[in-house]
């Protein structure tokens, strides 16, 4: 790629780029939330956006029905093999775009981790995405990610251990007492602590 379109590219992101980091359910006991990065530019005209596909060598271009088209990469191989790389070498020069990329690495980062997988983890996440896009517009508040993972977390440490297999069941369905189940959680306290 030659310089002037990275850069162009760059500065065209600058401005009407961003980078989010998003939280959605997922319907997987052990983990109710997936940490989504997303990289995404909207515009009227589709051929600048067709840039960003062609030199990034990835993402989605589509429009919407207000006319208005939008590039978007969200696939996470992509973000830290193609994404990052590229605005690493191609800087953005406003303060607030630097600042917002920066803590979108350092989340990618996180999630390479696997700190997602822990609410110590989720919790740093939300920190550092706090003031990404000035706060932005969020689907679900910083409390009520936390409220749904302390909760799953407590699902899972009732499931009874001995069932052989990844299912959740009540201990009903094993024709085990209700009392069977609380060394189970007693247990999983101990285990978190």
């Amino acid at each position: 790629m030659k310089p002037e379109i990275g850069y162009y590219l760059a500065g065209f992101a600058d401005g009407e780029g961003s980078f989010n980091i998003s939280f959605r359910l997922r319907q997987d006991y052990k983990q109710p939330w997936k940490v989504s990065l997303c990289f995404n530019v909207s515009q009227k005209e589709k051929a600048i956006l067709a840039l960003f596909k062609r030199y990034l060598e990835c993402g989605t271009l589509r429009a919407r029905p207000d006319g208005i088209w939008y590039f978007e990469v969200n696939n996470f191989n992509a973000i830290c093999e193609k994404v990052i790389p590229f605005f690493k070498k191609y800087r953005f020069l406003s303060a607030r775009k630097k600042a917002a990329f920066m803590k979108f690495c350092q989340i990618a980062e996180m999630v390479k981790k696997g700190d997602h997988l822990t609410e110590e983890g989720i919790k740093r996440i939300l920190s550092a995405r706090s003031d990404m896009n000035e706060g932005g517009k969020r689907k679900y508040s910083d409390e009520e990610i936390l409220t749904k993972l302390r909760e799953s977390s407590e699902t899972t440490c009732q499931t009874p251990r001995n069932s052989g297999d990844d299912i959740v069941r009540s201990p009903w369905q094993h024709g085990e007492p209700s009392g069977n189940d609380s060394a189970t959680r007693s247990d999983c306290g101990k285990q978190q602590q």
